[in-house]
């Protein structure tokens, strides 16, 4: 999920600069890259109405801020499995059978089935997943389609991948922060490993900090890229970051060197916190994590006397069985240290006071209260519900001037499990259809085996995608998507920051493909409610949002880089914090009422399996990909062409294994086929698992689905029991007990 390039006051209202002076024949267009969730600025070059070349923006703000995955942007879109026109089932769900059909009657066929659904089983049975692979976003036009319709169950995967980081730091101080990387005095890094080519903004951040004398610490059971050039590297046992930062927490607290007059003035439950906090000697957290006592505590130093200090969001403490109390650490390390909304620290943005966000373009006000009670997983895990995040609709409204803040677009959420088990006829009422926008979401989240049975129960399945991933195999209509070159885009930080980024359009969409506007312009008209969509166009739509600013969005997009109001600090001294006491809330109000405990809390591990002696993390993107997507784009297959298993030299010994040797990788839920790669920079017993693979020239449909039943992950992670957070709902999937088996000779 997000990693927004660093954009501070420096670069309020920056405008773009002259450009290079193109070759001749070449167009240049300012462009925002969407082949994964950075959104980094970049230049398109285009030949003959083709982009022929993207390439690092001319701004020094975002220069060099580009990877491979945009670089290879021309070629994969232009890649000849690329799906170009609508395209009909007409045999059994999942035969490989489709016809051509036009986008009249395909939304035609929709509507009607989908207003039947509706009929029978309420607007509830209707569920979309979404999320920002190639569409950037879908305008909030997706939520406030449902939420007039009445369907609260949206799901996404940001669930598992900083939408739950946001709902839970809202918790703590009404607000998800941004870390002020330009004056920041030290990184801390939980597991989280940027580089060249992922998460580049934050990896060029990381240089430009170290060059001038910052310090970074990174906490990974891997001796990671990041890890590797830290100042302190912490490596701890995997799935363990609450229990580390109770033992920061025990430094920081016994030494007194936290802010003494922020936590005075501005926090509530310190008391609370700090028996909490005495429960966790060095010695202890120590045993937990795997970690000396030593190493803890000058960590803990280092944080808490470097600062001001940031703990930039990471994919990792969000898919942890102590997630939620790992996330309400980070924050209140930020809290009681003093870095909170301060230069260096960690900014709460708020909403641009002239651009419309897309939190009031979704509309959650006209959901009625009734049908946001039916929100799937709200009754045992609400954390990122309406239920969860109802309290905090007064004070969003007084401090940042809205009800509704979505932020990472994960706030407003239903629990995607529930949602899987009501699709597969297990939930409270039946959910008939599915909408897939751009999610692949057979791999995209936990429990693959129950998800594949919750597709194949569907009434209604609709797809819009670039190419025929395996939940396209099984869809009902998979409509074309245009992608990032294809369309304009305002881009606001997925709701996160009060920062606007204009990308302009590079070239006219292949076939007849679509943008989300588009589509949910087409959903609205077959539902009986143009209305819902008034605008005629994107850019149209765009104006609109604008409008309190006095410009038009071609306007906008050509004069502007970046555009934000003036960003001031500590803006809590003339507002307070959006939360119900108005202060950061150590022990948390909210939680309490929901029935869980107010202040963090470790639950150990439970007794190891002897059946399943190894551990693995999974969830893990590589370079080259983003998410499921990427592995038909030839130039990025031959920089990964398999799937890989990195294990340690003494666990390849002790498992009698050979570099390159394909293995099984089981757990209790599911297994996959692996390629060893043997890797000294593992620890010891812990093995990784690459996310979303599968292998697009391989066939289609049930039985192989591509190879995703051969090689997703999301087939070895459970989502239930021991393994499972309790406030969220979201799965374990740092520390899973697994199993090496290997194949036989003529099957590897």
């Amino acid at each position: 999920m997000p990693g927004s390039p660093s954009i501070m006051p420096s670069a309020v209202g920056s405008r773009s600069l002259p450009r290079a002076h193109p070759r001749p024949g070449v167009e240049t267009r300012k462009a925002l890259c969407a082949s994964c969730d950075i959104a980094c600025s970049v230049v398109t070059e285009v030949q003959k109405g083709r982009v022929t070349r993207v390439r690092s923006s001319d701004n020094p703000l975002f220069k060099d801020n580009i990877c491979v995955k945009g670089i290879t942007a021309p070629k994969n879109f232009a890649n000849p499995e690329r799906v170009l026109y609508p395209q009909r089932r007409v045999g059994e769900r999942g035969s490989g059978q489709w016809q051509r059909v036009s986008w009249e009657e395909a939304m035609a066929d929709i509507g009607a089935r989908l207003k039947t659904i509706i009929a029978q089983h309420g607007p509830e049975a209707w569920a979309v997943s979404t999320s920002q692979w190639n569409t950037g976003t879908d305008h909030g036009l997706g939520r406030r389609i449902m939420n007039h319709i009445g369907s609260p169950n949206w799901i996404s995967g940001v669930a598992l991948c900083a939408g739950n980081t946001a709902a839970v730091n809202r918790l703590t101080y009404g607000w998800f922060p941004w870390p002020d990387y330009d004056n920041t005095h030290c990184i801390v890094l939980f597991g989280h490993n940027p580089g060249r080519n992922s998460w580049v903004p934050i990896y060029n951040q990381i240089q430009r900090v170290k060059a001038r004398g910052g310090k970074l610490i990174v906490l990974d059971p891997r001796k990671s890229e990041c890890a590797a050039m830290a100042d302190l590297w912490l490596p701890l046992k995997v799935g363990t970051d609450t229990a580390m930062m109770m033992g920061w927490l025990k430094v920081i607290l016994d030494e007194r060197l936290y802010d003494e007059d922020f936590v005075a003035r501005w926090t509530i439950g310190f008391e609370d916190l700090r028996r909490r906090v005495d429960e966790f000697p060095l010695s202890r957290v120590a045993q937990i994590t795997g970690v000396s006592a030593e190493l803890i505590a000058k960590a803990a130093r280092l944080y808490a006397s470097q600062g001001p200090s940031v703990i930039p969001w990471t994919p990792i403490t969000d898919q942890q069985r102590n997630s939620t109390s790992g996330i309400r650490l980070h924050s209140i390390l930020r809290a009681v240290c003093g870095y909170l909304d301060v230069p260096g620290g960690e900014a709460l943005m708020g909403f641009h006071p002239d651009i419309v966000p897309e939190s009031a373009v979704e509309m959650h006000e006209v959901l009625p209260e009734a049908q946001k009670a039916k929100q799937l997983g709200a009754d045992q895990h609400p954390v990122f519900t309406y239920r969860g995040q109802a309290a905090l609709r007064e004070p969003l409204r007084r401090v940042w001037g809205h009800e509704y803040a979505n932020q990472a677009t994960g706030c407003y959420m239903a629990n995607p499990s529930a949602v899987f088990r009501a699709m597969a006829g297990q939930g409270p009422y039946p959910v008939k259809a599915l909408f897939s926008i751009g999610n692949n979401t057979l791999l995209g989240f936990a429990n693959m085996p129950l998800i594949l049975k919750a597709l194949l129960n569907q009434e209604l399945i609709v797809v819009q995608e670039h190419v025929m991933t395996p939940t396209a195999q099984l869809a009902d209509y998979v409509l074309p998507g245009d992608s990032w070159l294809e369309r304009p885009w305002m881009f606001d930080g997925y709701g996160w920051l009060s920062l606007y980024k204009p990308s302009q359009k590079s070239m006219e969409p292949p076939g007849e493909c679509k943008s989300t506007f588009e589509f949910w312009k087409l959903v609205a008209g077959a539902l009986d409610r143009p209305e819902l969509v008034p605008w005629p166009t994107l850019e149209a739509f765009y104006d609109w949002r604008l409008k309190g600013l006095g410009v038009a969005f071609e306007t906008f997009a050509s004069v502007y880089e970046v555009h934000a109001d003036k960003l001031e600090f500590r803006k809590y001294e003339k507002t307070g914090f959006a939360t119900p006491s108005g202060k950061v809330e150590l022990r948390s109000s909210i939680l309490e009422s929901l029935g869980f405990d107010p202040l963090p809390y470790w639950r150990e591990d439970p007794p190891p399996d002897p059946e399943y002696p190894l551990m693995m993390f999974t969830g893990v993107r590589e370079a080259e990909y983003f998410q499921t997507g990427g592995r038909h784009v030839p130039e990025l297959r031959a920089r990964k062409p398999e799937p890989q298993l990195f294990i340690s030299p003494a666990t390849a010994r002790a498992q009698e294994l050979q570099e390159g040797q394909w293995v099984v990788v089981e757990t209790r839920t599911g297994r996959v086929d692996i390629q060893v790669s043997i890797r000294d920079t593992m620890p010891d017993n812990l093995v990784r698992i690459p996310h979303g693979w599968w292998k697009p020239e391989t066939a289609q449909g049930l039985g192989t689905l591509s190879g995703a039943l051969q090689y997703a992950d999301a087939q070895l992670c459970g989502d239930e029991g021991d393994y499972l957070d309790h406030e969220q709902g979201i799965p374990h999937l740092k520390g899973l007990p697994c199993r090496i088996v290997k194949k036989p000779e003529a099957l590897a």
